[in-house]
């Protein structure tokens, strides 16, 4: 079973069997939002700006990943693969690294501050992913119609949104970003709100189709936004 919290931005808690990975800790200060100091063993780290790259603000952490490779800690595997922040080849904002964990059966995948639509060459390097973290504010990152062209290309059962506008949001260093809405504007896919997801691998059913899961932080209220088309 595995439990996936948001705690902001593009940081998630996913905590399996054996032990919980935090992705891209971010400074509060610079992002604007609470961080309130979780526990993992692992974190991950997509590129080194301040609103990914806050590993001291984990406790408890055995290893720190910052870059593309393979890995395996307590039973987690871990490939990172990599990318660019921007469509010119990283000339703007530099390179990042995607995720990928297998995790208690699940693979799951986090794509950082991607700055282009996924290319085949790293969308095959991925192989089949269950769940599919994207960042879909624009600005920094892909945006609401290149993150849809992203997704079909990884075709993942689950997507959860990422790095877009949010209330608090430090409004000096994110006023452009797009609000969730404007992804799921240009998605055609069914919605749900939820706190924490939890899933195992045997509940996946090949025939439910693509789903969007909106993860609320715990300080959120879940916002109304429930649908299917």
């Amino acid at each position: 079973m595995m439990d996936i919290t948001y705690l902001g931005h593009s940081s998630f808690k996913l905590r399996g069997k054996s032990a919980a990975v935090v992705t891209d800790p971010f400074d509060p200060k610079f992002v604007g939002l609470k961080f309130f100091p979780p526990q993992a063993d692992i974190v991950t780290i997509s590129h080194g700006h301040p609103d990914h790259n806050q590993f001291n603000l984990v406790k408890d952490v055995k290893k720190v990943i910052s870059g593309p490779g393979e890995y395996e800690v307590l039973g987690v595997s871990i490939i990172g693969v990599g990318s660019f922040h921007d469509e010119k080849q990283g000339q703007l904002r530099g390179r990042n690294t995607i995720y990928v964990y297998e995790i208690d059966g699940l693979r799951l995948c986090h794509l950082g501050d991607l700055g282009q639509v996924i290319t085949d060459e790293a969308a095959a390097q991925l192989g089949a992913i269950d769940i599919l973290m994207i960042p879909t504010g624009g600005e920094f990152t892909i945006g609401p119609k290149e993150a849809i062209t992203t997704i079909g290309k990884i075709d993942p059962y689950f997507v959860i949104p990422m790095h877009y506008q949010t209330p608090g949001l430090n409004q000096d260093n994110f006023a452009k970003l797009s609000p969730l809405a404007d992804f799921l504007s240009e998605c055609r896919l069914t919605v749900e709100n939820m706190l924490k997801f939890t899933v195992r691998k045997e509940e996946i059913s090949e025939d439910s189709g693509a789903k969007v899961i909106v993860l609320n932080t715990p300080l959120q209220t879940a916002p109304k936004i429930v649908h299917s088309q």
